[in-house]
């Protein structure tokens, strides 16, 4: 017997209005796809969301109809497949995160590119899989952060600190000694983070987008062990639930400074 439970709420824009979230997750047989779609800070354009939503279709297809393909290679597939079909440019295009859990009746797999964790719940408690690239990224200057914690608060002056962070990060995407995500280069595909773990000592699977995942990495809410004792208490919106409190208890990101007051969740948990 296996069920998958998803829970999903979106967070805000950059100016702090309510609209739709930019992660998506495709639940399908025999695997679960999670991707978090990057929020644009430049107005217009095809944004995060818009990608994220047309890289899970590609993925969604391919998992279907080949699933025993190898999983970078099938997202490398997905990946050129988006770009080709809308005109994308390596550099110059919307991006996402990826992870992807897949399972047969002998193993589960993970594939994790940039910051939304997948992680296999065993008898010996939970083993993580994450791509920590992003956050090794080394920053310049004071940034968003900074600013934040002196009380600076969200508004215009912080989303001009945050273009300026993000242009100075965006020239490390998808280089070596940088951080690698979905975008238009297939090759990022291979930069993936990966492990397989025998089916029968996996009880669950969760994977998270990086506005439930900080909960444990920037809040410390709890660890992931606590994340699972949650989840098979009260269920998964519960996770999402005690994010967003921390969050509102901190409306100006002093505490934990943060691109936006709150970013869009995403949680599902596959059960075995």
């Amino acid at each position: 017997m296996m069920d998958v439970d998803v829970a999903e709420r979106p967070g805000v824009g950059l100016d702090g209005q309510p609209r739709p979230s930019e992660d998506v997750v495709a639940v399908l047989p025999g695997a679960v796809v999670l991707l978090d779609g990057a929020t644009s800070v430049l107005p217009g354009g095809r944004g995060g969301g818009w990608y994220a939503s047309r890289l899970a279709g590609a993925l969604a297809g391919r998992l279907s109809g080949y699933p025993t393909m190898d999983l970078a290679d099938l997202l490398a597939a997905a990946i050129q497949a988006v770009a080709r079909e809308n005109g994308l440019v390596p550099g110059e295009s919307p991006s996402s995160t990826v992870a992807i859990a897949r399972w047969s009746d002998d193993v589960v797999e993970g594939l994790v590119l940039a910051d939304s964790p997948v992680v296999a719940v065993t008898g010996d408690g939970p083993r993580v899989l994450a791509d920590e690239r992003l956050a090794r990224v080394p920053r310049t200057g004071p940034g968003y952060r900074a600013r934040l914690r002196d009380g600076g608060g969200y508004g215009t002056e912080h989303v001009a600190a945050l273009r300026t962070a993000a242009a100075n990060v965006g020239r490390l995407r998808n280089t070596e000694g940088g951080f690698w995500v979905a975008e238009a280069d297939p090759d990022a595909a291979y930069q993936a983070v990966r492990a397989t773990w025998p089916r029968q000592e996996v009880r669950q699977i969760l994977l998270a987008s990086d506005g439930v995942s900080c909960g444990v990495d920037d809040y410390g809410l709890f660890d992931w062990t606590g994340v699972v004792a949650l989840v098979d208490a009260e269920g998964p919106q519960a996770v999402l639930d005690a994010v967003r409190a921390a969050e509102e208890g901190d409306p100006n990101g002093e505490r934990w400074p943060r691109p936006k007051v709150h970013d869009d969740q995403a949680l599902a948990v596959v059960r075995f």
